[in-house]
């Protein structure tokens, strides 16, 4: 699904993390507490189903792969969706420069539902993909699907979209929900299984998460505010498990919370562990340092202090055959409910 999140233990305020893929994070820490007992108010039903045919829809584009055709149709693709759903629609090109002195051309989108509100919620995901499946085992320069790393979290946010616009305003929630999706996160340099090349931005910042280090110095809409954020990425594969990630715990504590306990309140304690997990660099990285308290829901392999990510990572096998609508139901209707809490 996306960068190649450096798995390193967190953060001290927030630096970024950094270091190689080919460290090992630290062990998962399990944590017993019971999650909180919370009343569910009524929220509209999240559809499996629309989100699957959704993340088959950007596979079916082709690898989204910045300055291809697939990545522009794509991309007009999602304008059209969300604009089709009545939402406010803006798009925010920019230029970067990737690891391997690529200049690409990149933007990142961003669609408000219910402008008007004052309290807002935002959902962030990459719709892009990596251009090299380096994590493969035989084929690693191959390109990829990124059918969970990138095109399930988008779908998840399309589906979110989708069923809110549906709502008539009696039973709208009592927020604003912008739907932030970042280009050019996923061209970043690894230094686990890219050895052999140079990584040109050394030095000069971070090489992944360029769209949410873009927007997060450019915000979009203009001084824009958040009582907190929730970042999909890979989202949506078969067994898919999601721990509470560190820099997410120590910025956004209460959000977190509110997530897993609405999680376990709707039966879904088999994908979201009350465990906590090591810090990894994703676009929540920059979203909080622009003061938006994020929270990142990402499949990792918990307990496992020598693999921080599921063998589907930056590989070809990153397909729609571990796309599961059970994973896509149990992200999507937890978030979709924690909108309705306030």
């Amino acid at each position: 699904m996306r960068t190649l999140r450096l798995p390193l233990a967190a953060l001290a305020g927030l630096l970024v993390l950094t270091g190689c893929p080919d460290k090992k994070s630290t062990a998962t820490v399990d944590n017993t507490t019971a999650p909180a007992e919370i009343k569910l108010p009524n929220a509209p039903v999240f559809s499996g189903d629309s989100a699957y045919a959704f993340t088959a829809k950007q596979v079916a584009f082709g690898p989204r792969v910045p300055n291809s055709k697939a990545h522009v149709a794509t991309g007009n693709w999602l304008v059209a969706k969300f604009k089709s759903y009545g939402l406010k629609v803006m798009e925010q090109p920019f230029e970067a420069m990737t690891f391997d002195g690529t200049l690409i051309k990149a933007r990142n989108i961003v669609a408000q539902y219910q402008p008007q509100a004052a309290r807002r919620v935002a959902i962030f995901a990459h719709w892009d993909t990596r251009p090299f499946a380096d994590n493969d085992p035989t084929k690693k320069n191959a390109p990829m699907d990124g059918a969970s790393d990138g095109a399930s979290a988008v779908a998840v946010a399309l589906e979110m979209a989708r069923v809110l616009s549906l709502q008539p305003d009696s039973l709208a929630p009592n927020v604003g929900v912008d739907f932030i999706l970042f280009d050019a996160e996923d061209w970043g340099y690894d230094s686990g299984t890219q050895a052999d090349l140079k990584n040109q931005l050394e030095g000069a910042g971070d090489s992944w998460c360029l769209g949410s280090q873009y927007w997060s110095t450019h915000l979009l809409p203009a001084n824009y505010k958040a009582e907190f954020g929730v970042l999909f990425d890979m989202v949506g594969a078969r067994g898919a498990k999601f721990s509470r990630e560190e820099l997410s715990r120590e910025k956004a504590r209460f959000a977190v919370d509110k997530i897993w306990n609405t999680a376990a309140a709707l039966g879904y304690t088999d994908y979201f562990l009350f465990s906590d997990s090591p810090g990894i660099t994703d676009d929540h990285v920059y979203t909080n340092q622009a003061g938006i308290p994020t929270v990142d829901i990402i499949d990792h392999l918990p307990n496992n202090p020598e693999q921080y990510f599921p063998n589907y990572h930056h590989a070809t096998t990153d397909n729609m055959s571990i796309i599961d609508r059970n994973t896509l139901k149990a992200v999507g209707q937890t978030v979709l409910q924690v909108l309705y809490l306030d």
